[in-house]
């Protein structure tokens, strides 16, 4: 047996409870670790306050998180790692537990602390595959809206990194943060298009919107193309005729992980960690997400 959070009816932070869970047995491919830390999303919360139920029904009682790095503690045959090694990756069966089930476990450099790696893997994909879809290339200018937000601002550097100028949509409080990222950074709110239009005199070739707040149609209107735009976070996209990406596996750019990782040992993207956790704190740790009280990525420790 082991430890794991978990809760068995929809409801606020309180719903999650600590409970003894049974030890999962890799399967053929799998690995199992002993998790060093579980990063907490705000899918998360979501799902457990239930506003996820048309897409993505659970089974109570169900154990959240996904995003995991830790020791890898046994290995089904075929897996892609062994025992001893640092790896982080997905969880199958919840992450936030002692011990998780890995199908596609990333060595993790010994430079990236444990923290970092499981802070990294939700958004960090959702960034680079947002930017993969749209097809940025160098030279082009990307209209970033939510840059300030965890899958901002890795977008930002990824895309400042490989030569695309960035225009980003951010809160007061952030706009110096994310300027120091090397993007160009405009308030959002009442009046944003007319800021754009001057950070951006020759125009927005592409737009990502990671915000959800209600940006499509102006978007779709600046550049002209609806297909020019993708959302990680609005669902009235089919509506605008813009791409919405993440629900679909197949959609997915896990490749991209261990090349973060790799810039991340280099010193050449951060993924600020803002606080960490005990596992049986998670309840705060929703609480403080839904209050939006961190500035960067919350970890649990189990």
């Amino acid at each position: 047996m082991s430890t794991a959070v978990s809760f068995s009816e929809y409801g606020g932070p309180e719903v999650l409870t600590v409970s003894r869970v049974a030890l999962p047995e890799p399967g053929p491919g799998q690995v199992r670790i002993r998790v060093r830390a579980a990063a907490v999303n705000p899918i998360d919360a979501r799902i457990r306050a239930g506003a996820m139920q048309g897409v993505f029904p659970v089974e109570f009682p169900m154990v959240p998180g996904w995003d995991v790095a830790g020791v890898v503690d046994g290995a089904g045959e075929g897996a892609a790692a062994s025992v001893g090694d640092e790896v982080f990756g997905v969880a199958t069966v919840g992450g936030y537990r002692e011990y998780a089930l890995v199908d596609q476990p990333f060595a993790k450099p010994a430079q990236v602390p444990f923290e970092t790696a499981a802070a990294m893997v939700t958004v960090g994909e959702a960034a680079c595959r947002a930017l993969h879809h749209l097809g940025v290339r160098v030279g082009q200018t990307l209209l970033l809206h939510g840059a300030g937000g965890s899958v901002g601002a890795i977008a930002v550097q990824v895309a400042v990194a490989r030569g695309i100028t960035v225009i980003g949509t951010a809160a007061e409080q952030d706009i110096e943060r994310v300027n120091g990222l090397g993007a160009r950074t405009v308030p959002y709110g009442e009046g944003w298009v007319a800021r754009v239009e001057a950070a951006a005199p020759d125009g927005v070739d592409f737009v990502f919107d990671a915000s959800g707040a209600g940006v499509l149609a102006a978007s779709v209107a600046l550049v002209g193309d609806a297909g020019k735009v993708i959302t990680i976070a609005d669902p009235s996209f089919a509506h605008h005729g813009v791409r919405f990406t993440g629900m679909d596996p197949a959609d997915r750019l896990p490749e991209a992980l261990p090349q973060l990782a790799g810039l991340i040992a280099a010193g050449e993207l951060d993924v600020p960690v803002w606080r960490t956790y005990p596992l049986a704190e998670a309840a705060r740790a929703h609480a403080d997400l839904e209050a939006r009280r961190n500035q960067g990525k919350i970890v649990l420790i189990p």
